[in-house]
């Protein structure tokens, strides 16, 4: 029987697309070596395809932009900095989120993150989309000094949530680093579909949107 729901941060439970896209548009407002030198889409643009979903950092993403540009009059680390600590005030969560959350918590069900990346960072992320106080156990690759798709931090995760790996499912975007990692671990894995991926990925069940979940956990439950 499933007792317990872990969930992915980035692409799964925060619109990261879409929270970048508000953030870059401000960002962009207040930066006028930017505004002299390329348009916002082009700005925008050129960020999402440099920042490969996340997983390339932002240094290198802001260098590589005004290198580009030949843009001398602000600095990389300027707008990283800006990057770091002012991203939460644009964060969204994906339609369904919240409720679904409040669904699950009602059932009784435990419920748990696994997310890579810097803690402060992400910890104002999901504050920001109001979500924290849901989840039992919270686990950030940095603090945790693991990362996925390593089985480690899913094993972990489980022990602090007190369930065995069958009773657990973890919901995620990456192929890879949730779907294989948290089947590796002995868990049921859900896709949430992202076709920046591609769409070969086996996984248990595969979701469009986070509130599907309740229809296949209730069904998961019963067994």
């Amino acid at each position: 029987m499933v007792t317990a729901c872990l969930f992915d941060l980035d692409g799964t439970l925060l619109d990261r697309e879409r929270s970048l896209d508000t953030f870059l548009a401000r960002q962009y407002e207040r930066t006028r070596p930017l505004q002299k030198k390329m348009s916002l889409e082009a700005f925008t643009s050129r960020f999402h395809e440099l920042d490969q979903r996340g997983y390339v950092w932002k240094d290198v993403v802001y260098q590589t932009i005004l290198e580009e540009s030949k843009i001398e009059e602000v600095t990389s680390l300027f707008l990283l900095e800006e990057y770091v600590h002012l991203f939460w005030q644009d964060c969204l969560s994906f339609r369904g989120v919240v409720e679904t959350l409040q669904i699950l918590h009602q059932l009784g069900m435990k419920l748990g993150i696994i997310t890579n990346g810097r803690s402060e960072f992400q910890m104002k992320n999901l504050n920001a989309i109001g979500i924290e106080p849901f989840f039992h156990a919270i686990l950030i690759s940095e603090r945790e000094g693991v990362s996925k798709p390593e089985s480690i931090i899913f094993e972990r995760a489980l022990d602090r949530l007190g369930v065995k790996a069958s009773e657990a499912v973890y919901v995620g975007d990456h192929p890879v680093n949730d779907v294989q990692g948290a089947r590796a671990a002995g868990m049921k894995a859900v896709w949430k579909r992202d076709m920046f991926w591609g769409d070969n990925v086996e996984a248990d069940a595969i979701i469009d949107e986070i509130p599907e979940l309740i229809t296949i956990l209730g069904e998961w439950r019963e067994k």
